[in-house]
């Protein structure tokens, strides 16, 4: 399909080759297999994360410890080719990177950076996050998981809920309430007490692992916190490098759509020729490219001020709400130009489009955006 506005101009020699490089291997790995892992609710963690190191996209917007070291922009472009795919795909990238190994890369010790890093960026360790639980989503503030020291040892109780990776996980950065404020743990997924049952009957995000997580008088040494955060700062900041990475990966789900209802468009007859010949076909698809092309725009302008240094949360929020929004009425849009065969596995949009029903929940709900944006305009707190 045509890049009518020739948005990917944009690029530098490195990011095409980042984009053509991740292409390539979503088309020969992913795209392959996903309908099934997607029909059969599984994704092969193990068998793809070492691969995905090898690749360098594993915290590949970090620096050191074996971590690739790229720009926002190609970390974007990354996320943008692997949610093409699935966006299951591309949440396992965004978990390894943005969540689990955000946190011990920015707040972490020499200790704890110099254990995990390393294997995790080569695939061979898989590490969760650990914030939302079954009653504190959109407040983590509230959150209920609480660590008490003992001696020098720390004793963790709690849950969490919606923790993609959270079962093929070695390792979970886990935040709790302690009596000094919100803070992070580095927790051994072997450590006696912890458990991590998967979530099953899925219909959204089939292909990606979803777990609980709980912790059972989990004893941990005093080197298990995060020595660098404490408060919402830690897991908020996160979060926002994280959204990132989505609000670029539901452009690459949308094109997939958009691509497929143009290629159907082309070749369904009815009434004797195509129906893209039809008026309304083609408003469809005039529509859908304009929401995808303007995504790409804000995802573009928030990776250059990513990379500039001066990206805020606020403008995060704004390319998060955005772009998701777009890219489900893109696939929703996709969906009616395919009928009947727009519900079907032998075609990506149904299942984009299921999928992007979480990605419009997880990391900070359509409405929890909306009031970041509200605040910011006019200054005054929704939430409290």
């Amino acid at each position: 399909m045509d890049d009518l506005l020739r948005v990917d101009d944009r690029l530098n020699g490195d990011q095409r080759l980042i984009r053509d490089t991740v292409a390539s291997f979503v088309s020969d790995r992913v795209l392959p297999h996903v309908a099934d892992w997607f029909e059969q609710g599984v994704f092969p963690a193990r068998e793809l994360a070492p691969e995905l190191g090898s690749l360098g996209l594993l915290g590949m917007h970090l620096e050191g410890y074996g971590c690739a070291g790229t720009d926002a922009v190609s970390y974007g472009v990354a996320c943008r080719e692997l949610e093409a795919g699935d966006s299951g795909l591309r949440s396992f990238v965004s978990v390894q990177g943005s969540l689990a190994m955000f946190p011990i890369w920015r707040y972490g010790s020499d200790e704890q950076k110099e254990e995990w890093l390393p294997r995790m960026a080569a695939g061979e360790a898989i590490g969760c996050f650990g914030l939302t639980e079954p009653d504190h989503g959109s407040d983590p503030a509230g959150m209920r998981t609480y660590a008490k020291r003992d001696g020098s040892d720390w004793i963790l109780n709690g849950s969490k809920m919606w923790i993609t990776n959270g079962s093929v996980a070695d390792v979970a950065v886990v935040w709790a309430q302690t009596d000094e404020g919100i803070r992070g743990f580095v927790v051994p997924t072997s450590t006696p007490g912890f458990s991590a049952p998967e979530i099953h009957r899925k219909l959204s995000l089939r292909a990606s692992v979803t777990s609980s997580l709980y912790f059972d008088d989990v004893r941990l040494p005093g080197s298990a916190v995060l020595p660098g955060v404490t408060g919402l700062k830690g897991p908020l900041s996160c979060l926002s490098e994280a959204r990132f990475g989505i609000l670029w990966g539901v452009v690459g789900a949308a094109r997939a759509c958009l691509e497929a209802a143009v290629e159907y468009a082309r070749t369904r007859v009815q009434f004797g020729k195509p129906i893209g010949s039809f008026q309304l076909t083609q408003e469809k698809l005039a529509w859908m490219y304009v929401g995808m092309a303007q995504a790409s725009l804000t995802a573009f302008h928030l990776g250059e001020l990513k990379d500039a240094g001066r990206l805020e949360p606020k403008q995060v929020s704004f390319g998060k709400l955005a772009n998701v929004r777009a890219a489900l009425d893109i696939a929703r849009e996709a969906r009616s130009v395919l009928g009947g065969n727009g519900i079907t596995l032998e075609y990506p949009v149904i299942r984009h489009m299921n999928n992007l029903e979480s990605v419009l929940t997880y990391e900070g709900t359509q409405e929890v955006h909306l009031l970041t944006l509200g605040k910011a305009l006019t200054g005054l707190d929704a939430f409290r």
